[in-house]
């Protein structure tokens, strides 16, 4: 063949290979665009449908996405039992090849501890504290690779929570097992669910809530009726935001 000519098909070849790439990427930034707006609109088994097709991607940004719409799948209050719990497995497994494909990738280091955590509840309290060291890790991490995240702080002020209230058969399970077991605070807890607040205000009715339910640890009334009043008024456009409105009524009642 001319060499001539072979440079023009190359060239051809090039400029069709670059054409691919661009039209790739749009598509790409489309998908997770109607991802995320799937998820705000709380559609989640559309949401689920739509990211499961990329369930082989190499992509972390369609892996972390489908490990947390595996989750909010699983919890789902018309989720069988058996099904929740394959879903928990696979948002895991999704989140970890997410982790493994880009361990710069905040999101991944996030939902990576939030599932790690989903699977522990399946495996016993020695696994479930255990989990515990690296789901912090993790979010750390998240934290560190993106501080405007308020969800990340959100989670970690859960995580000191739950060992702030951790009951009392499970603080000597951890003592036997583990030289240094977890542990927290309620004023720990505080300051990451205040962070979360900082970086982006009334962002959550959760966070609202574990405002209130922290400072009603700590004994701080006047603060913890304030929050949960925040909490019970908080528009509710989920599932989980009538959860919280329902939650935080009852805490109001208990709080007088």
């Amino acid at each position: 063949m001319c060499p001539v000519l072979l440079g023009v098909q190359f060239s051809k070849l090039r400029a069709f290979q670059a054409e691919f790439a661009v039209v790739f990427c749009v598509c790409a930034e489309q998908v997770l665009e109607q991802a995320d707006y799937l998820y705000s609109c709380a559609e989640t088994e559309k949401l689920y449908q739509l990211l499961l097709q990329y369930k082989d991607s190499e992509d972390a940004e369609y892996l972390w996405r489908l490990a947390w719409a595996s989750r909010d799948l699983a919890v789902l209050p018309n989720t069988e039992a058996e099904c929740k719990k394959q879903l928990m497995f696979k948002g895991f497994e999704y989140a970890k090849k997410a982790l493994e494909k880009d361990e710069k990738c905040f999101a991944a280091h996030k939902w990576y501890a939030v599932c790690l955590s989903d699977v522990g509840e399946y495996q016993g309290v020695k696994v479930k504290i255990g989990n515990s060291y690296i789901i912090r890790e993790h979010l750390e991490r998240a934290v560190e690779l993106n501080p405007k995240d308020a969800t990340s702080f959100h989670i970690l002020g859960h995580w000191c929570f739950a060992f702030a209230e951790l009951p009392w058969y499970q603080r000597k399970v951890a003592a036997v097992i583990f030289s240094s077991p977890p542990k927290s605070t309620y004023k720990e807890a505080l300051e990451f669910f205040l962070k979360a607040e900082e970086v982006d205000p009334n962002f959550y009715s959760k966070n609202l809530l574990m405002l209130g339910k922290t400072y009603m640890g700590m004994k701080d009334k006047e603060m913890a009726l304030f929050f949960l009043t925040k909490a019970k008024e908080y528009p509710a456009h989920t599932l989980e935001d009538k959860e919280v409105h329902g939650e935080a009524v009852d805490l109001l009642k208990k709080l007088g």
